[in-house]
C-alpha cells in the first residue's frame, strides 16, 4: 500500500501561482510513478501532469501545458505541483495518484493509489 497526503490548497486570484505537494509513504517512492489529477464540480477526473519514476521525463495536460510543472523529491518522498499563471478553470479538487506501471501514464484507470485531493480555487 502506499498513502499520498496532498496539501497546498487555497483560494487565489487569476493570474496567481500556487505549490501543491504530495507526501508518499507505505513503499519505495522510486518504484511509482506519480500523476496529477483534477476533478471540476459536475466534470470528469482530469489528467493534469505525471511524472516518471527518476523525475526525468514529464508530461502534462493540454489545458496545463507551459503553466504548470511537475516535478519529484525521490528523498523527501514528495511530488510537487507548481501552477502560475492560474485561470479560474483551473479550479477543482486536485489528486495525486501513484502507479506502478512503467510507460507514460495519462488515465485515471492506471493509476493505483490516490490521495483525499486538495481543493484549488481561482477567482476572477
Amino acid at each position: 500500500q502506499v498513502q499520498l497526503v496532498e496539501s497546498g490548497g487555497g483560494l487565489v486570484q487569476a493570474g496567481d501561482s500556487l505549490r501543491l505537494s504530495c507526501a508518499a509513504s507505505g513503499r519505495t517512492f522510486s518504484d511509482y510513478r506519480m500523476g496529477w489529477f483534477r476533478q471540476a464540480p459536475a466534470k470528469e477526473r482530469e489528467f493534469v501532469a505525471t511524472i516518471s519514476r527518476s523525475g526525468v521525463f514529464t508530461n502534462y495536460g493540454d489545458s496545463v501545458q507551459g503553466r504548470f510543472t511537475i516535478s519529484r523529491d525521490n528523498v523527501q518522498n514528495t511530488v510537487y505541483l507548481q501552477m502560475s499563471s492560474l485561470k479560474p478553470e483551473d479550479t477543482g479538487i486536485y489528486y495525486c495518484a501513484a502507479t506502478g506501471r512503467t510507460g507514460i501514464s495519462t488515465r485515471a484507470v492506471e493509476y493505483d493509489y490516490w490521495g483525499q485531493g486538495t481543493q484549488v480555487t481561482v477567482s476572477t
